[in-house]
């Protein structure tokens, strides 16, 4: 999928949802971004390992066609090999040590953050009642 495709499929969604709905997810984006990097580190924790994702180039066959020649006016369909990049998820070691100590410390992050917002999603709710 093509960046500009998960782009407007994004904003298709954010599109999606009440004003209030619209209003908190607007103002708690990084809330939400914090969420999910603690649910990634908690998976990796409960695995024992992370996943890494790379970026191979890989041959594949694709039909193309070869050149029309002055005797053959039409070009003659075939195979060619063309390179397309691939994304790829590998399993990788990690410091459990360490991603403990990263969970703690963005659970921390999270509590103080949800407190700081706390206000701002009251706001939201006020302004646009439901």
């Amino acid at each position: 999928m093509r960046w500009y495709q998960i782009a407007s499929a994004l904003l298709a969604l954010a599109a999606c949802g009440t004003p209030q709905e619209q209003c908190i997810r607007l103002n708690t984006h990084d809330l939400i971004v914090l969420d999910r990097l603690i649910a990634e580190t908690q998976g990796n924790i409960t695995r024992g390992f992370a996943y890494v994702d790379t970026v191979e180039t890989v041959p594949v066959f694709v039909p193309c066609f070869s050149p029309a020649l002055p005797g053959n006016p039409n070009p003659t369909p075939h195979t060619c090999l063309d390179d397309r990049e691939q994304t790829v998820r590998r399993p990788a070691a990690i410091n459990l040590d360490a991603e403990a100590a990263k969970l703690a410390s963005m659970r921390k992050r999270r509590d103080q953050m949800a407190r700081e917002l706390a206000p701002v999603v009251a706001d939201c709710k006020a302004r646009y009642p439901e």
